[in-house]
């Protein structure tokens, strides 16, 4: 029996359910929204079946049965990926496209290094790097916007895997001529009535603010920046400290100014920094090679930030 849909259909099926309109996935897609709509419209004459309810102000949902081949489309999908993974496999070779996300205040230390290492061992991959905060890179994990994410350990979801790559600890970031310096180690209790430039990230927030709140301190917070740029201008021209866990390499802000970084002593809790993935039975070969290869970038000790 002659298939009644081509894997270009379901693609775009999968992609509006994704989505929740057509416009949305085609910009996903690149492709023209008449094309997604035209090919929405064949398979629901092909099934003879209303797939979507359009709702003008919100987009398109699935009706019950739209639903049901959704669920089937994705996991042809997957599996016909699958086919496609077994072949590379077959010829041990990492190729094609993979969507790189990494955490806001890691990509600019680490996200072109990686890039530019891994093209330059896979010739026939081609990396796409996306940025941003940890509750996004979840969800675009999630929704397959990306295929891995270079993050930490907070509040990684049970459908999500996460493998562990390095452990950091907390870190203080001072005015290069902070009298604190002189220590050469600081301690909350040293801290607590400093002003604080509190890198204001979601999931990030909470972990350094637990820091005080679980040694019985309150800190002092003067500044709130979701750009640790910003965070490093301030501290370098005086308006307090921030808690950070990756150090950048350079001690100059961005505006030319100096910073200085110490350990914070105590006993605190790490960040681990590892490669996030939404859950499956099969990883891409592309994904493991990924994989394997930022480990090793770890484990030689040359990524930025990644010290332990």
């Amino acid at each position: 029996m002659p298939l009644r849909f081509t894997f270009r259909q379901l693609e775009y099926l999968v992609a509006v359910g994704d989505a929740g309109t057509i416009s949305q996935a085609a910009e996903r897609l690149n492709i023209s929204s008449p094309s997604i709509s035209a090919a929405i419209s064949q398979l629901e004459a092909e099934f003879g079946a209303q797939l979507f309810v359009r709702q003008h102000a919100q987009g398109l949902s699935l009706t019950p049965g739209g639903q049901r081949i959704f669920n089937e489309a994705k996991r042809i999908l997957d599996s016909a990926g699958a086919l496609n993974d077994l072949a590379g496999d077959i010829a041990d070779a990492a190729r094609g496209p993979i969507a790189v996300g990494a955490l806001s205040t890691i990509a600019p230390m680490v996200s072109a290094s990686v890039r530019r290492s891994f093209e330059a061992a896979y010739p026939d991959a081609n990396v796409s790097l996306r940025e941003a905060h940890q509750a996004d890179l979840l969800r675009m994990l999630g929704r397959a916007e990306i295929d891995v994410a270079i993050t930490y350990d907070l509040e990684i979801p049970k459908d999500i895997t996460f493998e562990p790559l390095v452990a950091l600890p907390p870190y203080v970031m001072l005015r290069h001529n902070h009298p604190l310096i002189e220590r050469g180690a600081v301690t909350l209790a040293d801290l607590a009535a400093e002003p604080m430039i509190l890198l204001d990230l979601p999931l990030s927030r909470e972990y350094f603010l637990s820091t005080f709140h679980n040694a019985g301190f309150r800190p002092t917070i003067s500044e709130r920046t979701a750009s640790l740029s910003v965070a490093r201008s301030l501290v370098a021209n005086g308006f307090g400290f921030c808690l950070i866990n990756m150090r950048p390499t350079t001690t100059i802000a961005p505006d030319g100014e100096e910073l200085a970084y110490l350990p914070l002593g105590g006993d605190h809790r790490h960040l681990v920094v590892g490669l996030a993935t939404k859950r499956s039975e099969h990883r891409s070969r592309i994904v493991a090679a990924f994989h394997d290869h930022v480990r090793g970038r770890i484990a030689a000790g040359d990524l930025p930030g990644m010290g332990r």
